[in-house]
């Protein structure tokens, strides 16, 4: 009976302890933040994210980062899988990933988080350790994963976040921080798939590199075979593994990532649909707006004048 009752009382004391890191980050991103929007932050990876209002679905493109929510909820969708984030996840994405995201938020309780670019090459170094433990073994390599936040992790994340009130130690002790974060994803059960990403000669790394370099030059043709030899793997070997990486084939990805790009430059610049459809590398401006229609649902005037009504901003891309 003790040892039940001792192991209650921890479990309190832990959920307490997330309860409290958690309305602290809250409260410190909402200061920093105050109205709607995305603020980049003196610590050049980390940018904080706050909605007041419910936002429809929108296009945006992840890369390799941590988002850490502390308040709200967040639904994405990548390739016909459905990731719902509320405020006791982090999303990992471990590949640049078109993805699209559905915030639920009002102005009584604001959607709050933060950002965090993951730095690879200290990614790398810390995997390098002789010392850091391998997590459990998994079959899902997919370049997208939730996690449920820990109290180690949210308090390195709220370290790094005061930093921003000594911005002259940032350069010292940002780096030691953010090993610390990427320590505890490697730690947890989304560690495999950054381990794999980041460790060169495995497939899941070349992959990556030859899906940063498609991310890079999406409005080129597209051509699986030149793809696979800079993975060095075979056609279908690549294919595979791209698929398992992103939920989609590379024509897929390629397709998404130009409409998302298109989308943005008819809502940020004023392009008209046949410019944008050229500047993406479509061919035809009616094969671009059959394909717009089919993927966001309305043809390209109609869509960015609805964008324009709602007053949608693209703060939320990668």
């Amino acid at each position: 009976m003790a040892l039940t009752s001792n192991r209650h009382s921890t479990n309190r004391e832990h959920t307490s302890r997330l309860v409290e890191l958690r309305t602290e980050l809250a409260h410190r991103i909402a200061e920093y933040l105050p109205v709607e929007g995305e603020k980049r932050t003196d610590i050049s990876s980390l940018s904080l994210h706050r909605h007041d209002t419910p936002t429809p679905c929108n296009p945006a493109t992840y890369g390799p980062n941590l988002s850490v929510f502390v308040q709200g909820r967040k639904r994405l969708t990548m390739g016909g899988a459905t990731y719902v984030c509320d405020e006791s996840a982090f999303l990992l994405t471990s590949v640049d990933v078109p993805v699209v995201s559905q915030i639920f938020a009002s102005k009584e309780v604001p959607y709050l988080a933060l950002r965090l670019a993951l730095d690879m090459p200290l990614v790398r170094e810390i995997i390098s350790r002789e010392d850091l433990p391998e997590p459990p073994v998994s079959s899902q390599v997919r370049g997208i994963a939730v996690g449920i936040t820990t109290a180690e992790l949210l308090g390195a994340c709220s370290r790094l976040l005061d930093l921003l009130d000594t911005p002259e130690d940032i350069p010292f002790l940002s780096k030691t921080i953010q090993g610390e974060i990427i320590y505890r994803l490697l730690r947890g059960p989304q560690g495999e798939r950054l381990r794999a990403i980041a460790t060169t000669g495995d497939q899941s790394h070349r992959t990556a590199k030859a899906i940063a370099w498609l991310v890079a030059n999406f409005d080129k043709p597209l051509h699986i075979e030149k793809l696979a030899t800079m993975a060095r793997m075979g056609t279908s070997t690549f294919n595979r593994h791209f698929r398992t990486l992103t939920a989609m084939s590379p024509l897929q990805y390629q397709k998404q990532l130009r409409l998302h790009s298109a989308r943005e430059r008819m809502l940020n610049d004023g392009l008209d649909a046949a410019s944008a459809a050229f500047e993406v590398g479509y061919e035809s401006a009616s094969q671009f707006s059959r394909e717009y229609k089919r993927f966001f649902g309305k043809p390209p005037i109609r869509d960015i004048s609805a964008l324009r009504k709602n007053k949608v901003v693209a703060i939320d891309a990668k």
